[in-house]
């Protein structure tokens, strides 16, 4: 295939996996093999909507050197990892989808699907953690990679998926997010859906928090109302979380007063009594990321509350990769 039409291809696909949010913000990366030395991929920071084809990083992995006018993705490594193992190769997907991310966290060994969605999938596998853009999580992915699984997720992270083609990659991450979904299913069994809207409470809340606060919206999901019916904070167990919000998202009464108090401290997500949550971004589009982050990071904790074991991310990591968000790719993102 020409480099031209490759080029198409990526960004189609970086644009699609935006609309059927399976990223938020500019979050994943796409990727495509354009010869034995070289590889396309998206750009670091750069928005999915924003980026032209022109704009993608031509990757030579033997040396690690790139050409183009931005940075290729920091997560370039695990792309060129599954090019490097798998010679029939031609397209890699990483993304942040929210029932798969749900799965890596914890529940990824009970994962049940078909011998036929298995083999759809080319086979799947669990790396272990590492921090984005790190030779550890390169590590991890690589030895997943390794067992034969074109299929991978990543812990705490999200899912890179490998395949010949960019239909067969997006087909993957469609099936993937669909056995997935029908394997988070905890959350119904240990936490009840609340009864009634309360729509007056709701937008008289929203309304008064609007004044300071203009991009403030409510998220009104099935996980963040059961969520919301807990009465406690949510610690953060994805990396995009933590980049984006931070290490927790607290619980207040359903009051303006404690609303506008999270805001007004920094915070920009926060459950509100049993209406929901609340987030406020800076822009429309920070907002819309903020509230499919919410979700997500919801979906995750109602999956891990059966399990004793710790599935939040460590309070360094997090305070880390917050602090590098708000330093550098928040920034990127704004031009």
């Amino acid at each position: 295939m020409e480099e031209k039409e490759l080029r198409q291809q990526i960004t189609e696909t970086g644009r699609r996996l935006l609309q059927d949010g399976l990223v938020a913000r500019t979050w994943g990366n796409v990727s495509a093999r354009v010869d034995a030395e070289h590889f396309l991929i998206t750009p670091s920071g750069l928005d999915y909507m924003q980026t032209r084809d022109e704009d993608l990083a031509l990757y030579h992995p033997a040396d690690k050197t790139w050409s183009g006018p931005h940075k290729p993705s920091s997560e370039k490594g695990i792309h060129a990892a599954a090019y490097e193992l798998f010679p029939e190769v031609n397209f890699v997907i990483h993304t942040h989808q929210t029932y798969a991310s749900a799965i890596g966290v914890f529940g990824f060994d009970r994962l049940s699907l078909t011998k036929e969605e298995k083999e759809s999938l080319g086979g799947i596998a669990l790396a272990g953690y590492g921090l984005p853009g790190t030779g550890k999580l390169k590590k991890e992915v690589t030895a997943a990679f390794a067992t034969g699984a074109h299929t991978v997720f990543m812990k705490h992270h999200g899912v890179v998926i490998a395949a010949a083609s960019r239909e067969e990659a997006y087909e993957r991450a469609l099936l993937l997010e669909e056995v997935c979904k029908r394997n988070c299913d905890i959350a119904e069994q240990i936490v009840p859906m609340p009864q009634g809207e309360k729509a007056a409470l709701k937008d008289e809340i929203l309304l008064d928090i609007q004044q300071t606060y203009p991009n403030a919206r409510w998220v009104n999901t099935e996980a963040v109302l059961r969520w919301a019916l807990l009465h406690r904070p949510l610690t953060a167990q994805l990396d995009d979380m933590a980049q984006m919000i931070g290490r927790r998202i607290p619980w207040v009464k359903a009051e303006k007063e404690a609303v506008r108090t999270v805001f007004s401290s920094g915070g920009n997500a926060a459950f509100v009594g049993e209406l929901g949550a609340v987030v406020c971004g800076r822009d429309a589009d920070d907002t819309e990321a903020l509230q499919i982050l919410v979700d997500k990071s919801a979906v995750c904790a109602l999956n891990t509350m059966a399990t004793p074991r710790k599935t939040s991310l460590g309070a360094f990591d997090s305070a880390l990769m917050h602090l590098v968000y708000q330093k550098k790719y928040s920034k990127q993102k704004n031009g």
